[in-house]
């Protein structure tokens, strides 16, 4: 196993279309794939504003674009809002099971209705099983699946990833028709208070876009870090400004007012 990072081969991807910002390009840095892989380094890489998509582990590299931000709740700190604690008494009579795998149908059958209603605009659609395993499968002994139970059906199903310091929330998807019970919300809430359990300090959510509706929400969990030029740091107010470049020296950070 490589213990150092410095040990590590990265390529990047050629321009392609943004899924986030209209009339963008990205450019996507990726671990080698052949990197043998485990819960420590998936950490370190975790740290540094990785995150995974199946066995890939990447981070956006765009050129002249700050947009992605990676982003975590230190779980010691958060305390729900109002709005919060409505959807955690709306989901209060919610059973939850944590199994091994998601490759039984009915588990698909969720995701695929997911999909369907509610991103039928994105990459994933049209949803189907071999994409959805390669999204989801469990990666490097570390990926914990979730199921949320109203009197014994199915209704949502959390895909949450153990590292070091916390759990990555990769994703959660829900049966459409329940849209008054905020099941999104609600599972973000619940991962906060597992993380607690485990006594671990984060919950990292992946990237966080200003600009972007359906990655704009995570500025709503308070306190929030975000990484910005190789650090952690706690966003205080909604940013403003862009982010000045990771490899720009004396950022003004006006973003973090």
């Amino acid at each position: 196993m490589t213990s150092s990072l410095r040990d590590l081969k990265v390529y990047t991807t050629y321009p392609h279309s943004c899924s986030y910002l209209e009339d963008r390009e990205a450019t996507t840095l990726f671990v080698d794939p052949r990197q043998e892989v485990d819960q420590a380094l998936y950490s370190n890489l975790s740290v540094l504003g990785f995150r995974r998509s199946g066995n890939h582990l990447y981070r956006p590299h765009c050129n002249g674009c700050d947009a992605c931000i990676p982003a975590r709740i230190p779980v010691a700190d958060f305390s729900p809002n109002r709005t919060q604690r409505r959807a955690q008494s709306r989901n209060s009579d919610l059973e939850v099971e944590m199994t091994d795998d998601i490759r039984d149908q009915a588990a698909f059958e969720l995701y695929r209705r997911y999909i369907d209603q509610r991103h039928s605009d994105g990459d994933m659609y049209p949803p189907d099983r071999e994409q959805y395993l390669s999204f989801l499968d469990n990666a490097w002994e570390c990926t914990r699946y979730f199921r949320f139970y109203e009197e014994g059906k199915l209704t949502a199903i959390s895909v949450v990833d153990e590292l070091l310091d916390g759990l990555s929330a990769i994703y959660t998807f829900f049966d459409p028709d329940a849209e008054k019970r905020s099941l999104g919300r609600f599972a973000i809430l619940w991962q906060i208070e597992k993380a607690r359990e485990l006594d671990l300090e984060y919950l990292y959510l992946g990237y966080w876009i200003k600009d972007c509706r359906k990655m704009a929400y995570k500025s709503e969990y308070r306190p929030l870090e975000i990484y910005v030029n190789g650090r952690w740091t706690t966003l205080l107010g909604p940013p403003d400004n862009i982010l000045c470049s990771p490899d720009t020296d004396g950022c003004d950070q006006r973003c973090l007012r």
